[in-house]
């Protein structure tokens, strides 16, 4: 019975190995962490100001879920774009501070950040027949996502885990390729041997 010995690998050839599954392995649970809280129902996105500081601060990301617009209590912390004549025209996530019914029926809603000394000075109505409402936030790791922003810093994560993977595929493919071509000759001088 004739048993063939395979040559020990190198400890490169081993360290980058581990290096390509160790990527493999972050790039999936990134993944997983990316898509899994929209199937739970959850949007996300980074807070990027400070005026909820003390509560979350800026870089965390807030995973928010939808309510009917009627759930919506004081002591929420919501999501929402302010009037227009507010002067403020990006989203503002605020705690809910005061909640009234005009005599015309309509509900005002009043928000105020928890770092900030006085509430908003506007008074606003939700439109929509859902609201999100902050349910938790994890800190820090919006920074992630503010960096992916940029293109450059996205190309170079997406990048360079795809060239360690195309590299290290090549090296066993060429490690394969010589195997075979070690074991042809092998046999080829068995056969001039034994001839």
């Amino acid at each position: 019975m004739s048993r063939t010995l395979r040559p020990r690998r190198s400890v490169a050839s081993r360290a980058g190995s581990w290096l390509v599954n160790i990527v493999m392995i972050v790039a999936t649970v990134a993944g997983v962490a990316y898509l899994a809280p929209s199937l739970f129902g959850f949007e996300r996105y980074v807070i990027t100001g400070g005026s909820m500081s003390g509560t979350f601060e800026k870089g965390s990301i807030a995973f928010e879920q939808r309510v009917p617009v009627e759930d919506v209590k004081i002591g929420d912390v919501i999501t929402y774009l302010p009037p227009a004549d507010s002067g403020t025209n990006h989203l503002v996530t605020h705690r809910v501070i005061s909640d009234t019914i005009l005599p015309t029926g309509v509900r005002q809603l009043q928000t105020k950040g928890d770092a900030n000394p006085d509430p908003d000075p506007w008074k606003f109505s939700l439109t929509e027949a859902t609201q999100p409402v902050v349910r938790t936030t994890v800190p820090h790791v919006g920074w992630v996502f503010v960096g992916l922003a940029d293109r450059e810093l996205r190309m170079i994560v997406i990048g360079v885990p795809a060239a360690l993977i195309a590299l290290g595929s090549l090296v066993e493919l060429t490690r394969g390729l010589r195997g075979a071509r070690g074991e042809r000759r092998e046999k080829r001088h068995a056969a001039l041997v034994t001839a």
